[in-house]
């Protein structure tokens, strides 16, 4: 099937509608290059070993990307939203291979979005914009990239998002905010000095062009060879894949005034073909070699599932002072930028539950203050208190999974009353997977609770879950994983996503305990397909 430009902006083709969520053309707009590399549980892995890469640098929902270049290492985190332990530092020498490290929030003040992760004067700091009620954002910092990080401070800062710490060059500190404004930090970053100002008026795009909204928002100041440079994010994050774009402006000073990048937008998405839509949310980075990137997110084509994936795209300075960047869209091979250490990448999904690593690989979601007390670990199974009665208010935990298609399975034992399982979670008002109790299953599909079909394998069993390409199968076993049956519901996931739902999230596998007692879970295996 062959998508003109102009049917693919306007979404439509003769004889019918473009899927956007998983149709015949975003299928094979999506399947894999047969060159991308494979890592732990066979996950897919950027770098192919061979000087070249290629995108996603992280799969998975791994969005709004902070990059801290701090000496020979490289620190990176993302949007953690309901997620706790949250805002997980991941690490890197050399740009392309990266390990998750520690999480730097555990107390739950908020779905926390686009942060701005900074090091100044030896001081580790986070800049933290929280949705909660009310919006705020607050900081936190450390002596050590590892912690322990402070508690959160409330700045207090109620009517904006996405912070940037910037030093000027009369040494003040300040935050730049979405919508082109800024405030002045204290010489030790943790308060704020006057009133918010407005110090920037974004490039506007044609209104003929589709986007979500104007949005200006993520900016990202970088000194460089005597001027400032400030990136911004508008047109939207999510809604039409051609909307959200990356802008830039420069200044000699940070107080302005700004010239506004003669090639705007840097990068957008302007076909539905293309592999990554919605890109955008961009800071600059100098690798080991000297080279220069941007590292910024976006959806994968009919993917909206798996949330916005970091990317990596080269950047070229200009002899103007301005730069550009040079990937187009992101979907061939590119070579790597040489020099640095490559350090193992990524995590193994799969899990013995020899220890429990939060943060850096589970997450609970919107949990409770105490909801780590649920969780322990023993004789190499994960045991997990019930609470509530189903994932919708029992706070399941949950992983992230950036491959398009995957299986994962566990061993499960429920206590007298109780109910556990495994899913596939958005957030608590739209998930599916299947759990059961002493005496049936319980489907889960559309974020409720459906078919209760009988349970004939009592208090323990082997579930497995298989979801390829949105398509979600479950099989059954009671020895163990050496034969299995197919449970007699299927379900189709592709719409499980923001432009749905909204929050900004992905379809998380993950598991639950609801109800009575203490549910225990051994050998989970994780797969991608």
């Amino acid at each position: 099937m062959t998508i003109s430009r102009r049917d693919a902006l306007t979404g439509t083709l003769a004889g019918g509608a473009i899927a956007l969520g998983g149709g015949p053309a975003a299928l094979a707009a999506s399947a894999a290059p047969a060159d991308w590399k494979r890592g732990l549980d066979n996950q897919r892995v950027a770098d192919l070993g061979d000087g070249r890469f290629l995108n996603p640098l992280l799969s998975g929902d791994r969005p709004d990307p902070a990059i801290l270049k701090d000496g020979a290492d490289y620190y990176m985190t993302f949007s953690s939203f309901d997620s706790y332990p949250g805002i997980t530092i991941w690490h890197s020498r050399d740009l392309i291979n990266w390990q998750p490290r520690k999480a730097a929030l555990t107390k739950n003040i908020g779905s926390v979005w686009a942060v701005s992760l900074e090091k100044h004067e030896g001081r580790y700091f986070l800049y933290i914009p929280v949705k909660a009620e009310p919006n705020s954002i607050f900081v936190s910092h450390a002596d050590n990239i590892d912690g322990p990080w402070s508690d959160p401070i409330d700045l207090k800062l109620h009517d904006h998002i996405d912070p940037c710490h910037a030093v000027g060059e009369d040494g003040s500190r300040w935050l730049f905010l979405s919508g082109g404004d800024r405030i002045r930090l204290s010489d030790d970053g943790l308060s704020t000095v006057g009133a918010v100002e407005h110090v920037y008026d974004p490039w506007r795009y044609p209104d003929t062009w589709d986007v979500e909204g104007f949005s200006p928002e993520g900016p990202k100041i970088h000194r460089h060879g005597g001027w400032f440079y400030m990136l911004t994010a508008v047109g939207g994050t999510a809604g039409p894949p051609t909307g959200h774009m990356v802008i830039a402006a420069r200044s000699r000073s940070i107080h302005g005034p700004w010239e506004q990048h003669p090639g705007n937008p840097l990068v957008r998405t302007t076909s539905l073909d293309e592999r990554w839509w919605s890109r955008g949310h961009a800071s600059l980075v100098e690798a080991p070699d000297k080279s220069w990137w941007a590292v910024y997110h976006g959806y994968e084509n009919g993917l909206w599932t798996l949330g916005r994936q970091t990317l990596l795209d080269p950047v070229e300075w200009t002899a103007d002072g301005w730069f550009r960047m040079t990937g187009g869209d992101l979907s061939q091979l590119l070579p790597k930028p040489r020099g640095g250490q490559a350090l193992p990448h990524g995590m193994a999904l799969s899990d013995d539950f020899h220890d429990l690593k939060l943060g850096a690989k589970w997450n609970f979601f919107r949990p409770a203050p105490d909801e780590a007390r649920r969780a322990r670990v023993a004789d190499g199974a994960l045991m997990l208190k019930g609470r509530g009665k189903a994932p919708v208010d029992s706070s399941p935990l949950l992983l992230i999974a950036g491959d398009p298609s995957y299986e994962f399975q566990c061993d499960i034992e429920i206590a007298p009353g109780g109910t556990a399982g495994l899913i596939l979670f958005y957030d608590d008002k739209l998930y599916c997977g299947l759990g059961f109790d002493e005496a049936r299953f319980v489907t889960h599909q559309y974020g409720m609770e459906r078919g209760r079909p009988a349970n004939s394998y009592g208090r323990r069993l082997t579930m497995k879950v298989t979801n390829t390409h949105h398509i979600i199968a479950y099989h059954l076993s009671g020895d163990g994983g050496r034969t299995w049956q197919r449970f007699d519901r299927g379900m189709e996931a592709s719409g499980y996503h923001h432009n749905v739902r909204g929050g900004f999230l992905m379809l998380r596998p993950g598991l639950y305990a609801a109800g009575p007692g203490e549910a225990r879970f051994r050998n989970f295996r994780f797969r991608a397909l």
